[in-house]
């Protein structure tokens, strides 16, 4: 079985920072493309950064230049470093990730979403 657990969330004042991680466990063959989403209150959930196996980043034009994300593959880990946080930015934010799983039998693979974490960022 295999799950998702992101943490860091909280309150902030606008241009503050947080740090956010997404721990990938269970019985894990391979990770793929992972990345974060968020929904804030009344809208619709979208795409914040993502990042392939390799490294490779993108990201909404919302947060360019103020939002990193990284991974850490040992760990199956990804993170998300936000800084010069917006009031615009609270939401919550949830880890989605494409996993290889093995269940002793066979392997196969499917899009694992965390809880998700709650960021606000105060004005």
């Amino acid at each position: 079985q295999v799950q998702l657990v992101e943490s860091g969330g909280g309150l902030v004042q606008a241009g503050g920072s947080l740090r956010l991680s997404c721990a990938a466990s269970g019985s894990i063959f391979s990770i793929n493309a992972m990345g974060w989403h968020r929904q804030a209150p009344g809208k619709q959930r979208e795409l914040v950064a993502a990042i392939t196996s390799g490294g490779t980043t993108n990201y909404a034009d919302s947060v360019k230049g103020r939002f990193t994300v990284s991974r850490d593959n040992a760990k199956n880990t990804m993170y998300l470093q936000m800084n010069s946080l917006k009031p615009e930015d609270t939401a919550v934010y949830y880890c989605n990730a494409k996993i290889t799983y093995s269940t002793g039998s066979y392997v196969s693979a499917r899009d694992y979403w965390g809880q998700g974490t709650q960021v606000t960022v105060s004005s």
